[in-house]
């Protein structure tokens, strides 16, 4: 393996160790009053927790470390949205309105921004940061469209705008 893979390879590992035995924290999760159906304790304990929005929406955060800030919106059918936080001051935003959309965020360092915005059908879109002030946004309108970043380091910025 070449050192750049190997050094990806032991953040995937590390933060994948980190999620499974921690419990969920999502105390600084924005809105989460619209994540959790009435009837769910806020004190629930468990590495995963996968909360059925309606009978086609899911939504999963899970939040390592302080400061982190997730928000999700969904309206639609067939939508599915996972945030994954591990470090500190980092923000993730969702926003998917359509059928059959998938969007996914992962975030290990500090300081890190991204931002997923989705109308339209069948679309998928992720974001994946390791370091520190990294900054990734997409923007999808339409169907069909398929977008992926991934940022190793520091400061680095992209922003992906697509339409069909």
């Amino acid at each position: 393996m070449t050192r750049p893979a190997l050094s990806r390879a032991t953040l995937v590992l590390a933060l994948f160790a980190g999620l499974i035995g921690a419990p969920l924290h999502a105390a600084d999760l924005l809105d989460n009053g619209d994540l959790a159906p009435i009837g769910i304790s806020p004190a629930v304990s468990g590495a995963q927790q996968v909360v059925p929005l309606s009978s086609s929406q899911a939504a999963y955060v899970q939040q390592m470390g302080h400061g982190n800030l997730a928000e999700l919106r969904q309206s639609g059918q067939a939508l599915n949205a996972q945030i994954l936080q591990q470090g500190s001051d980092q923000e993730a935003f969702i926003l998917q309105h359509g059928d059959n959309l998938l969007a996914i965020v992962e975030q290990v360092g500090q300081g890190n921004f991204a931002d997923i915005r989705q109308t339209g059908s069948d679309n998928q879109a992720s974001i994946s940061q390791y370091g520190a002030y990294n900054d990734a946004r997409i923007e999808q309108t339409g169907s069909g469209l398929r977008s992926t970043v991934t940022q190793f380091g520091v400061g680095q910025q992209i922003n992906i705008v697509q339409g069909r």
